[in-house]
């Protein structure tokens, strides 16, 4: 955030501003692609937990492609590919002229991964398991929600999450699947207190309803969403604000896997990495270690040692332990960064295997973390947003 300079040359941060995040639903066509790519994912790792994928997906007018590099069981036909590209289209909604589950054209060009990849990240002899490329990653938690999320994407993604749930169970079913929302949050005294303004924008299957006919919709789940003194007469609605929303999905806007990072992570409130998650098997650090980084950070707010956590996580191919973990506690801490950074080495092993094992990555858990954001959800009984967990905390004060 920016700061004010006072006589002294010191930076204060603010303490009161505005800070804006937007999420968009399971039917968007970035996202649309997302849950593709992490279909397969999820098929490859259900036949062979060992598998390796790096997928990518285009959706536009009727028509999918398939794209990228694999390693895994032969019964991974191109056939049950193309399954999954439909039964993950269908299972969002999508039953309109322009893009049909089961008209679209799907192409498949998956190829074997490259030997010289699978070279530098495989053990081998007294070789560990490399990390699977070069990269930074970047993990966060803070106070401002229950779940240790930064609220304006919080809120972003249960917007649209209460909306998606209407439509599906017949409360919305005007509503198409696709649609986005943005949350500008105002801070006091560096705590969120208010929604200065909403913005809305989703697909509608009546061609004659207006802006407001939307508005009348998705006002109470907006409501219901945000906490129930945020919305008050000073804050601005932006519901549909270029009128009419009918065609939607790849039909209406080319989607392709990895474009809403931002969404999928902090909603700009923290660093990102610059890797996308979805599409890659947890051997990939882009997806591992931010869920590594997420799960660190997460733990040392619970453990009450800062209000504010920042971790960043760095690989190069092919080596096994990380180059360097960096923590920011944003002048909230009660110990010092390098201490917390000590400790973090000590109760979790950072190599690509000791993630793996630690947060039991090979399992098919991904096509889920693909809409309404990979942190902030809570940890499920089949292994699901395993990173969520806040069982790391007791040892980490130990450490320290």
């Amino acid at each position: 955030m920016a700061g004010t300079r006072p006589a002294t040359g010191v930076l204060v941060p603010r303490s009161t501003y505005h800070f804006t995040s937007e999420s968009v639903s399971e039917g968007h066509p970035d996202k649309v692609c997302d849950q593709i790519s992490d279909g397969i994912v999820d098929t490859y790792l259900r036949a062979m937990p060992d598998a390796r994928v790096a997928c990518e997906t285009l959706a536009t007018t009727n028509r999918v492609v398939i794209a990228g590099e694999v390693r895994g069981p032969a019964s991974i036909t191109p056939e049950v590919v193309e399954t999954v590209v439909r039964e993950t289209i269908r299972d969002i909604g999508y039953e309109q002229d322009g893009f049909h589950w089961k008209n679209c054209k799907v192409e498949i060009l998956l190829h074997a991964q490259s030997v010289d990849i699978a070279r530098g990240v495989d053990a081998s002899g007294n070789k560990d398991e490399g990390a699977g490329d070069q990269g930074i990653m970047f993990g966060y938690a803070c106070r401002e929600t229950p779940e240790l999320m930064p609220a304006p994407i919080f809120y972003a993604h249960r917007i649209l999450k209460l909306i998606s749930e209407a439509r599906r169970d017949g409360r919305a079913s005007m509503l198409g699947p696709d649609a986005k929302s943005q949350v500008t949050v105002e801070y006091r005294e560096g705590k969120p207190v208010r929604a200065a303004s909403i913005v809305l924008s989703t697909q509608h299957i009546d061609p004659d309803m207006t802006s407001d006919d939307v508005r009348e919709v998705v006002e109470p789940y907006i409501r219901t969403a945000l906490p129930a003194d945020w919305i008050d007469e000073g804050t601005v609605w932006h519901v549909n604000p270029t009128g009419k929303f009918v065609i939607g999905g790849p039909d209406g806007d080319t989607g392709l896997t990895g474009r809403k990072i931002i969404v999928d992570t902090y909603g700009g409130a923290a660093p990102h990495g610059g890797g996308a998650f979805s599409g890659k098997d947890p051997t990939k650090v882009d997806r591992s270690g931010a869920y590594a980084a997420r799960y660190l950070a997460k733990n040392v707010v619970a453990a009450g040692i800062a209000d504010r956590c920042t971790i960043q996580i760095a690989y190069a191919i092919g080596v096994s332990q990380p180059l360097a973990v960096y923590v920011d506690l944003h002048g909230t801490g009660s110990v010092g960064e390098d201490r917390v950074e000590k400790a973090l080495s000590r109760v979790m092993d950072l190599s690509p295997r000791g993630i793996r094992e630690h947060l039991k990555l090979n399992r098919p858990i991904y096509a889920r973390t693909a809409a309404y954001g990979h942190f902030g959800r809570p940890p499920e009984k089949d292994g699901g947003f395993s990173w969520e967990r806040i069982d790391l905390s007791e040892a980490i004060q130990t450490a320290l």
